[in-house]
């Protein structure tokens, strides 16, 4: 009895270590899943009315250009799962800043003041385009910025730490003989802009494609009524980036080597087409 005792106990205590070393073993096992690694959630703000870049549309959905960019992007980086959440652009910024959010997309052009708080990826996800608007009986003399410069060159005051100051600036230095009045602007609104055109105050404003198109072209623009009396023409088209957090180095990184994907496969001229209906990147200065 006291040997079929002793053989029980030793049995049990060699089922009790060869657990003990199972779990071990399991513990130290590499993750054999078919998930692989663990998936890292990317909180994406995003303006809710500022068509065709970020919005959201009738079904509820975020949506426009930007935001689509970075759904193709989420599906070539498996290691992150993105997730939208339309907010106000005041929202985004702040929210960004603190890390409610881990990135943020609005159209946003490049600024010194900017990177002091974001991270800057490499590669620009989109562009916004900037060019003339000015009175539609001078269609025959305008054209682009050359012909306006011939023209007159009376262009409504600009913000001096506006990136469409910079813009003007650098057509002046590359065109001494046939420069364009660049002046300091105080605060005035797009309605203001588009009455001193009309008045003849100024021959032209600088203004930003869709603004023209939502505000002037559309049927339902608040300034529809002047279609027929404004014109425009594009001139260059502004790099617009996403805005990371300063914690998100590593996702910016794979942020640009996804977006290079996406260009070289032609996926980012194909978005431009279906929410822009051109190829926006031409106009970007080389």
């Amino acid at each position: 009895m006291k040997n079929t005792k002793k053989l029980i106990a030793f049995v049990s205590v060699l089922a009790i270590a060869a657990t003990v070393i199972g779990c071990a073993a399991a513990k130290s096992a590499p993750n054999t899943s078919t998930t692989g690694s663990e998936v890292t959630k990317v909180t994406v703000a995003h303006t809710q009315t500022y068509a065709p870049y970020d919005f959201v549309n009738a079904k509820g959905e975020s949506d426009g250009f930007e935001v689509q960019v970075l759904k193709a992007v989420d599906e070539l980086l498996p290691q992150y799962e993105f997730e939208f959440v339309p907010t106000s652009d005041d929202d985004l910024l702040i929210g960004i800043d603190s890390g409610k959010y881990n990135v943020g997309v609005k159209g946003a052009w490049f600024t010194e003041e900017r990177a002091k708080k974001y991270i800057f990826p490499k590669n620009y996800i989109g562009a916004s385009v900037i060019g003339l608007t000015f009175r539609t009986e001078n269609a025959d003399q305008i054209k682009d910025m050359d012909s306006f410069a011939k023209f007159s060159g009376k262009l409504v005051p600009i913000a001096p730490q506006n990136a469409q100051w910079a813009i003007v600036e650098k057509y002046n230095a590359d065109h001494p003989d046939n420069t364009i009045n660049l002046v300091a602007s105080d605060a005035f609104t797009i309605s203001d802009a588009y009455t001193w055109v009309l008045e003849g105050r100024y021959d032209a404003y600088f203004d930003i494609k869709p603004s023209f198109e939502k505000s002037v072209k559309a049927d339902d623009g608040a300034y529809h009524a002047l279609a027929d009396k404004l014109s425009y023409v594009p001139y260059e088209a502004i790099p617009t980036y996403p805005l990371f957090g300063k914690n998100d180095q590593a996702l910016a990184d794979a942020y640009d080597g996804a977006i290079v994907q996406l260009r070289e496969s032609g996926k980012l001229k194909e978005l431009s087409q279906e929410y822009f209906g051109e190829d926006i990147f031409q106009y970007i200065q080389k």
